[in-house]
């Protein structure tokens, strides 16, 4: 088999020579005279420009040949085996699910995606708002990119206060369900936040939305300024492969690719690609566990209430409890001991709480009944 290399790498050749494969270079010129529009409009144009090419040279060689071009496309018999714009299809797919054709974003799990987010749309240097009892990562993007922030504080119930976001801001982000505490804000909520700041983006972010029975997402169809990130790291089961996605309005999508593609233009791996696509077609799937999760979810919350705790309605995968009478601390390093993990935070207002990850019914009551011996000896 003959192997045509259409990019002159000089790693790949060095590669190739290293096995003993012997193989010839042919550079094509798709690159040249690319139009100078956007980063988007730009990288999409020189990807379809670069398949073609490597497909063109493989029409003219042998049918028993090999070719490998820039970004990894490979042809082989005739057959495109990979293309930079494989990431396309989760898009497309996303979109036929969401039925939003041209407003999804996607990236390498929904921080990459609220990274991304930040730096496109938080740029006015006014303070953008966020919870101060909320995912811990707002406040590192924020001084990362050297935005300024607020951390309006939570009432006693850790909800938010309608009065804390009707002021003047550069933005506002709110997790919806939140994290830690696990409260879901209502969509009342979340329509007069965004109806007071009409001028800023309004980001709402729904890791944890597919265990609380709502969505936002009908709110990006009412509102240009609601970009709605999601993430197949919780309910889809699958953190390691590192998928997120963005759904908003067309305008603010483009604008996020075109600041991803000025410095990176294909953060999705072929395999979190191939794995995702996979995912959203099986909605069934996704549906039978995430419904198991939130029924053990239920039945924990009620065995809690009658040891003691108190908590929240938590609509996650997770509960966010304080006992009455034992100690945060005392249960997590208790519970450490038994090789129990549950999560313990020493930040002020939420130092005696624990979030407990709901697992199967069988983890669920070996958790269960240890957190009930622990309390037994801590009473005597």
């Amino acid at each position: 088999m003959n192997i045509i290399l259409a990019s002159g790498s000089p790693r790949r050749k060095e590669l190739l020579a290293q096995a003993g494969f012997d193989f010839e270079v042919e550079v094509s010129n798709a690159d040249e005279n690319v139009a100078e529009e956007s980063p988007t409009e730009m990288v999409e144009e020189l990807a379809a420009r670069k398949a073609e090419a490597v497909v063109n040279l493989h029409n003219k060689k042998e049918d028993n040949c090999l070719v490998i071009g820039a970004d990894t496309i490979v042809v082989l018999d005739g057959k495109i085996l990979g293309k930079p714009s494989d990431e396309a299809d989760a898009r497309a797919m996303l979109a036929s699910l969401s039925g939003r054709t041209h407003q999804v974003y996607t990236g390498v799990g929904s921080d990459d995606v609220l990274a991304i987010a930040f730096l496109t749309f938080f740029n006015s240097g006014k303070p953008i708002l966020f919870p101060d009892i909320t995912y811990s990562f707002y406040d590192v993007w924020a001084e990362l990119f050297q935005i300024p922030y607020e951390r309006p504080a939570l009432d006693d119930a850790f909800a938010l206060r309608l009065e804390d976001y009707q002021c003047e801001n550069g933005g506002i982000v709110i997790a919806n369900p939140n994290a830690p505490t696990g409260i879901r804000q209502s969509e009342e909520f979340l329509r007069a936040v965004i109806e007071a700041n009409p001028n800023v983006v309004v980001i709402i972010d729904e890791a944890y939305a597919d265990f609380s029975g709502y969505t936002a997402l009908p709110l990006v169809d009412e509102y240009e300024n609601v970009v709605v990130v999601q993430t197949f790291s919780k309910s889809r089961s699958m953190a390691g492969m590192r998928i997120g996605h963005a759904i908003g309005n067309a305008k603010l999508i483009k604008a996020m690719n075109d600041v991803r593609y000025s410095f990176n233009s294909y953060p999705m791996t072929r395999l979190s690609v191939a794995l995702g696509v996979a995912a959203l077609s099986d909605q069934d799937y996704f549906e039978e566990t995430t419904a198991k999760i939130v029924a053990t979810r239920e039945r924990t919350k009620q065995a809690l209430t009658e040891l003691g705790f108190t908590f929240g309605d938590s609509m996650t995968n997770f509960i966010f409890a304080t006992h009455k009478t034992v100690p945060a601390t005392h249960l997590f390093e208790e519970l450490r001991k038994q090789h129990i993990f549950v999560r313990y935070f020493s930040n002020p207002r939420i130092d005696n709480y624990l979030r407990i990850s709901i697992g199967t019914d069988a983890e669920m009551d070996r958790f269960l009944a240890a957190v009930q011996e622990i309390i037994a000896q801590w009473d005597k």
